[in-house]
């Protein structure tokens, strides 16, 4: 007797890195789920009425009728759900599980702010993420509101942007080092892989970030994993010296 498939329903905040990467993994396991994209702003009020009043950021995933909150958390389960292909390959299991952890940490959390801090000074380029071009004037005014709100929900500021982008080199050599061990970037995908991968795409958003970026092993899985990822603030958009140079 065959069991039945599980009825899965996504929890999304479409900018969101690890919605990508959770999304990205229910597509590779072949599992069917419904996808409930959240509102900007009446997310957490949302999340925490399905997950619990500590659980107010996405994603989450509802299997059968329970819930589980937090990326690394949903793609073991999937694991559970459905173990082939295998995220967690038993060879190099502790080495994924280690890098797809601090993966969900730093690097995720400049990918949420560092594209919202470029748009700062490019606003006319929100419209870029939702398929479209650049914002006529009346946009712009919109799109400026929008900016300012982001800023404050993730308390962001002129420093902690600069501090960020002072970070940025030393966790792009991390995930250099860990391509050039096989934890990342081999043709079998991995769940460090999805957790990674999702957070470089999307500060390739911001062009002022391409020189750090390009040819790196980071770069190629971002692309290859996430072919698809509207949205280009211009190179330019930063301000002269605090983007650092390549070494």
């Amino acid at each position: 007797m065959s069991v039945p498939a599980p009825a899965i329903t996504l929890h999304v905040l479409p900018p969101s890195p690890p919605c990508h990467t959770v999304e990205a993994a229910l597509q590779l396991k072949g599992l069917a789920y419904e996808k409930v994209a959240l509102p900007a702003g009446g997310h957490q009020e949302a999340m925490a009425e399905i997950y619990g009043p500590a659980r107010v950021t996405v994603p989450g995933i509802v299997v059968d009728g329970t819930p589980v909150h937090g990326s690394v958390n949903i793609l073991e389960r999937l694991e559970q759900l459905q173990p082939e292909p295998a995220l967690y390959p038993p060879a190099i299991a502790d080495a994924v599980h280690e890098a797809e952890r601090w993966g969900d940490g730093r690097l995720q959390d400049l990918a949420r702010y560092l594209p919202w801090g470029a748009l700062y000074f490019r606003p006319e380029s929100l419209g870029t993420f939702g398929g479209a071009g650049a914002l006529d004037a009346a946009g712009t005014d919109d799109a400026i509101k929008v900016i300012r709100g982001t800023w404050r929900y993730h308390d962001l500021t002129a420093q902690r942007l600069y501090d960020g982008l002072e970070d940025l080199p030393a966790l792009l050599d991390r995930v250099d080092a860990l391509a050039a061990d096989g934890t990342i970037g081999t043709e079998h995908v991995t769940a460090a892989d999805l957790q990674l991968g999702a957070s470089l795409r999307v500060l390739l958003t911001v062009g002022d970030l391409h020189p750090l970026m390009a040819g790196r092993p980071g770069e190629e899985i971002a692309r290859r994993l996430f072919p698809e990822y509207p949205g280009l603030v211009p190179a330019g958009a930063l301000p002269a010296g605090w983007v650092p140079e390549r070494a």
